[in-house]
This record gives structure tokens, sequence and C-alpha cells, in this order.
């Protein structure tokens, strides 16, 4: 479903990293966990993570532990706040599709890619912007996820909702 609102974005593309490499539902359930140790996912917060705290949270089993995925998260928080500075997160997150959802309107699975040309855009410009673990196929699940593409497979009841 389509999410403009900056907090919520960002967790999605906290997630996102934090899956590369791992099932998504290895994430989905440490997420609750990752919502109480990254204070919600408030980019202010985050950003606030000094290396001490970095350290705890690599032994926290709540959560992947993985000091790059942590560290990237940190990070991310930091560079979401330089580009706040501005312009909002969402509207610029929506500007790599012109504000409104991609229908692929997919009959099966395997028409879904891992990147698209919009991803691997967002991606792109991410990195130029400090942001890690936001390569073209997690920046699409991204994208995915938080309604961006619409990749629901059209005999889904989600794909008109």
């Amino acid at each position: 479903m389509p999410l403009h609102d900056d907090t919520s974005l960002f967790e999605l593309l906290s997630l996102e990293g934090a899956q590369a490499g791992l099932s998504w539902e290895t994430v989905l359930k440490k997420r609750v966990h990752y919502r109480k140790l990254f204070a919600g996912f408030d980019p202010h917060a985050v950003a606030r993570i000094t290396p001490a705290r970095v350290e705890k949270l690599l032994h926290e089993p709540g959560i992947i532990r993985n000091r790059a995925k942590i560290v990237a998260t940190v990070g991310n928080a930091r560079a979401l706040l330089r580009l706040c500075e501005s312009e909002n997160f969402g509207a610029y997150v929506w500007s790599f599709v012109g504000g409104k959802p991609i229908d692929r309107r997919r009959r099966s699975s395997e028409e879904i890619p891992a990147s698209s040309d919009e991803s691997r855009s967002l991606s792109a410009d991410l990195l130029r912007r400090g942001f890690r673990f936001v390569g073209p196929t997690i920046c699409y699940a991204f994208m995915q996820a938080a309604g961006l593409v619409n990749d629901h497979l059209v005999s889904c009841p989600w794909h008109d909702r």
C-alpha cells in the first residue's frame, strides 16, 4: 500500500537493507525488536546512535547482528536528515515514480524483476547522497513494499486496492 510518511519509509528502507542476503520472513520476525532498539525508526534518534551503542546493538539477539548493516542504518538516518533539509523524504522517493504508483500488471511471478530503471535511479541517487545498503534490488523491494510499484499479480486481491 502506498506510504508517504518519512518515518515509515525510513523504517522500510532500513529493514530492506537489513534483509540483504536473508529472507524477508527473518526480518519481519525481528521487526518489533528493530522498532524498539531503533526508537521507532525516528531518524533524529537513530542519527544520534553512537559507536558505543552500535557495539551494544551487535549483542542484541532480536536483530540481525551485522555491523555493516547497523552502521548503515545510523548513517542512512543522518543522510536522510541532510536530504530533509531541502525536501521531504516521501516527496523525494515518490518523485522517482512521477508521484503515483506504477502498476506493472504482472500475470505471473516470473515477470517480476529484481530491479527496474526507477530502482536503479533511486539507488544511484541515494548512494550519491551517502546512503548505504541501497542497491537497485534493495530499492526495488523497498519500492514494492512502500507501494511505489504495484507488482501484485493481477489475480491477487491486493492488486486493485
